[in-house]
C-alpha cells in the first residue's frame, strides 16, 4: 500500500491540511433524531475507517473520538467538526469561485438547500423528508465544493451518494454534474440494508431535490399542492374556480408538507394543518405559511368554521397530532369537504410519523431509547387514523393520499383490509393516491409538471422579468390548465412565495417548459437578466416510477418497472443537460420509487439553446409517451399531437385499443373451460 504521505501527493483536490476549529452550534435550531445504527463491532470499525477517509492522517487522533461518538449517539458520522460555522445561504452566482458558470451555479444551489430557512436539519444536512440529504457528510461538503470551484467545461464531477469519486474529462455539452443517490442491487433494497449502508457511510437519501441540489424550499410544491386541491374541488364538490367555503385538513408543516397552508389560501379556501412539531409551526407562521394558530381540535374547527361562513381563506396551523383533530371531528359530527395526510410515512418508523398520546419530544426520546416501543405505539396510531378516516369518509369527505406512502404504512402495519384487490399492494388501496385521480389524468398525462427555475443573481427584479416573460409564454385559452397556471404566475409575486434564493414554481408541459426556457435564455443573452437555472420537481410526468405515487395512475402493470425514471436520466446526460440525478426512494422510501431530475444552466450561448430544443421535450415527452402505452387517454391525444408537430423527426409508439367485451368473454369462456 502507498503511504498517506504519497496519497496526500498525488491529489490536488483534497481537505484542507489545517484542522477547523469545531464550530459553535445554534441552541433550538432543530436536530435529527438518533438514526439506526445496527452494526457489529467490525462494521463499526469499518465505518470509522470510511470517514477517516477523507481526513488527512495527522488529525486522525482528534476526529476518529469525534466520528465514533456521533455514529454511537447520532447513528451517523456527520463530521460537524467540518461544517462551516453560521448560517449557509444560496449567495449571488458572482460571490462564488469557480471556472465555468456550471461549477458556480451549482455551489448557489448546494447552499440554497443548507439555509437555516430552508433546511430542514441544517446540520445533519437535511434538506426536507426528514431524511433527505445534500451529501452525508460535512466532509464531502466541503470536498464537494473544492471540486466545483476547479470544474471547467470539458470536464463532469461523479457523485456516488454524496461523495464526489472525482472529475473526468468530458465536453462543452455534456453533463457537468452527474448524481447517484442510494441505487442498491435489488436483492439488498429494502430498508433495513440501507440504514445498515447510510450507517456505513457508502449510502445517502437523497429525497428528490435535496440529494440534487435542486430544492428552492415549500414553493417546490406548493403550485402542485394548489393544483391538487383545485383538482379535487373541481371533482368531487363542484366547484369551479376556487375553494371558497370549503374546508381542507390535513397534517404536516415540514418541507413539502409546509406549502398546504399556503396553497389553500392562494386557492381561496380553508385549511387546518396538524403538526406536533411547534418549531415548524413557528416558522411557518413567521414565513406566512400559515396565516393562524390553534392549540385545540375546537379552537381550530371553530377558527375554520368562522372563516367559511364569510368564505374568506385561512390557513390554521393546529399543534398537536392528526388523529386528535379527526376524532374530534368525527365525535363532534364536523364536516370536512377534502381530507389528505402528508407526515414523512415513508419513515414511519424512524421519526417522519408521531403516535398520538406522546409529544414531539417524547418522540424523540424514544427513537433514540425504546424503538421497539415506539414502534408499537405508531402501529397503534396507523390503525386509528385509518378508523377514523374509514368514519369521516362514509360520512361523504373526499380522502386521498398524498404520496407520502401513508397507506402503504398502514398496509405494512398488517391492516390488509386497504388492499383495494384483497389480496395485495399492487394494484393500490381503497383510497386514491392524489396522482392516481387528480394529477395523473389533470395534469401529468398532458405533460405539465412542476417546472422551475432560480435567478442565480439573486436579483428579484431577475424574478419579477422572468415572471413577466412567462406569462407571456402561456395561452390561458388553450385549456383550464393554462388558464390555471397563467393565472398562478401571474399572481406569484403577491403571494409571497420565495424562501432563500429567488426561485419559482410553474407547472407547464412539455413546449410550454421548452418556449419559456428559450425565452430566459435570450434575456440571459441579451443581458436583460442574470444567469438562470432551470430545473424541477422529480416528481414529474416522467421523472420517477412510483407505483403508490408517480406512476399510481398506469394500470398495464408497469407500475412496478423503473425504466421511465432511468431512461429519462440517461437522455438527459445524452443531450447535454447541466446537472442529472437519480436517487432510489424519493418521498415514498427505499426500494418504492426510482426518481430523477436536472439543473440546466442558462448563459445565454446558441450551445444552451441547442440543448434545451432537444432535451426540454424528451425530459417530459419519454414520460407521456410510457402514459400513453398504458393506454392513458390524455396521454394518447397529447402524443398524437406531439407526433403532428414533430413529424420526421420525432415519432411516439401508440396503443390500439381492444374492444372490453371481446376480452372480457374470451377470458371468462377459456376460464370455464
Amino acid at each position: 500500500m502507498l503511504s498517506n504521505k504519497e496519497v496526500a501527493q498525488a491529489m490536488e483536490i483534497k481537505l484542507d491540511s489545517v484542522l477547523p476549529e469545531y464550530p459553535v452550534f445554534i441552541e433550538g435550531l432543530r436536530r435529527a433524531p438518533k438514526r439506526d445504527v445496527n452494526l457489529s463491532q467490525d462494521e463499526i470499525e469499518l465505518a470509522l475507517k470510511n470517514a477517516l477517509r477523507y481526513v488527512p492522517e495527522e488529525f486522525h487522533e482528534v476526529v476518529a473520538p469525534e466520528f465514533l461518538e456521533e455514529l454511537m449517539t447520532k447513528g451517523r458520522i456527520y463530521g460537524y467538526r467540518f461544517r462551516p460555522e453560521g448560517n449557509i445561504v444560496g449567495k449571488p452566482i458572482d460571490e462564488y469561485k469557480g471556472n465555468c458558470i456550471e461549477g458556480k451555479a451549482f455551489q448557489v444551489m448546494m447552499d440554497n438547500n443548507l439555509d437555516f430557512a430552508i433546511s430542514l436539519y441544517p446540520y445533519e444536512l437535511v434538506t426536507y423528508g426528514e431524511t433527505g440529504q445534500v451529501c452525508q457528510n460535512w466532509m464531502q461538503y466541503r470536498l464537494i465544493k473544492k471540486y466545483l470551484e476547479v470544474l471547467t467545461q470539458d470536464q463532469t464531477l461523479v457523485i456516488h451518494s454524496g461523495h464526489p469519486l472525482g472529475l473526468f474529462h468530458s465536453k462543452p455539452d455534456a453533463p457537468r454534474v452527474i448524481i447517484t443517490n442510494g441505487l442498491m442491487v435489488g436483492m439488498f433494497d429494502d430498508m433495513e440494508n440501507f440504514n445498515r449502508a447510510a450507517a456505513l457511510g457508502v449510502a445517502n437519501y437523497g429525497q428528490m431535490t435535496a440529494g440534487g441540489w435542486m430544492y428552492i424550499g415549500p414553493q417546490g410544491i406548493v403550485h402542485g399542492t394548489y393544483s391538487t386541491i383545485l383538482g379535487a374541488g373541481r371533482m368531487k364538490l363542484g366547484i369551479k374556480d376556487d375553494l371558497r367555503g370549503k374546508l381542507f385538513v390535513t397534517s404536516g408543516l415540514g418541507g413539502m408538507s409546509g406549502a398546504q397552508g399556503k396553497a389553500v389560501e392562494i386557492a381561496k379556501g380553508v385549511g387546518i394543518i396538524a403538526e406536533v412539531d411547534y418549531s415548524r409551526i413557528v416558522t411557518r407562521h413567521e414565513q406566512g405559511w400559515v396565516s393562524a394558530v390553534a392549540k385545540s381540535p375546537k379552537e381550530a374547527f371553530d377558527l375554520a368554521k368562522d372563516y367559511m361562513e364569510k368564505e374568506e381563506t385561512c390557513a390554521i396551523a393546529f399543534h398537536g397530532n392528526i388523529v386528535d383533530l379527526l376524532q374530534y371531528a368525527a365525535e363532534n359530527n364536523v364536516h370536512i369537504h377534502l381530507l389528505s395526510d402528508q407526515t414523512s410515512c415513508h419513515e414511519v418508523y424512524t421519526g417522519g410519523y408521531c403516535p398520538q398520546g406522546i409529544s414531539f419530544e417524547e418522540r424523540t426520546r424514544l427513537l433514540g431509547e425504546d424503538k421497539a416501543k415506539f414502534k408499537e405505539l405508531v402501529d397503534e396510531t396507523l390503525k386509528a387514523h385509518y378508523e377514523v378516516i374509514k368514519e369521516l369518509t362514509s360520512r361523504g369527505t373526499y380522502f386521498f393520499d398524498y404520496g407520502n406512502a401513508f397507506m402503504k404504512a398502514i398496509y405494512d402495519s398488517g391492516i390488509m383490509e386497504i388492499s383495494k384487490n384483497g389480496r395485495d399492494d399492487k394494484d393500490g388501496f381503497i383510497w386514491p393516491s392524489y396522482v392516481e385521480d387528480i394529477l395523473g389524468p389533470q395534469l401529468f398525462d398532458f405533460g405539465y409538471g412542476p417546472f422551475r427555475w432560480v435567478c442565480l443573481s439573486g436579483k428579484h427584479e431577475d424574478l419579477l422579468k422572468t415572471d413577466k416573460a412567462a406569462m407571456d409564454c402561456i395561452d390561458p385559452e388553450r385549456r383550464y390548465q393554462d388558464r390555471d397556471n397563467y393565472i398562478w404566475i401571474k399572481d406569484a409575486d403577491d403571494n409571497k412565495l420565495v424562501v432563500g434564493t429567488q426561485a419559482r414554481i410553474l407547472y407547464q408541459d412539455a413546449l410550454g417548459r421548452m418556449r419559456i426556457a428559450l425565452k430566459f435564455n435570450e434575456m440571459v443573452r441579451r443581458g436583460e437578466i442574470g444567469p438562470v437555472m432551470l430545473g424541477r420537481d422529480h416528481h414529474d410526468t416522467g421523472g420517477t416510477d412510483s407505483p403508490f405515487r408517480e406512476t399510481s395512475n398506469i394500470k398495464d402493470g408497469s407500475n412496478i418497472m423503473a425504466d421511465q425514471a432511468t431512461h429519462i436520466f440517461a437522455g438527459n446526460a445524452a443531450r447535454g443537460m447541466s446537472l442529472i440525478a437519480l436517487h432510489n426512494g424519493g418521498g415514498v422510501g427505499i426500494g418504492k420509487s426510482i426518481n430523477g431530475g436536472f439543473g440546466m444552466v442558462l448563459d445565454g450561448s446558441t450551445r444552451v439553446d441547442n440543448i434545451l430544443k432537444s432535451a426540454m421535450p424528451w425530459d417530459v415527452m419519454g414520460g407521456v409517451a410510457r402514459r400513453a402505452w398504458a393506454r392513458n387517454e390524455n396521454a394518447v391525444s397529447t402524443c398524437v399531437e406531439y407526433n403532428e408537430i414533430y413529424k420526421g423527426q420525432d415519432h411516439i409508439t401508440l396503443p390500439y385499443i381492444p374492444k372490453e367485451d371481446l376480452v372480457k368473454k374470451l377470458v371468462a369462456e377459456k376460464l370455464e373451460k
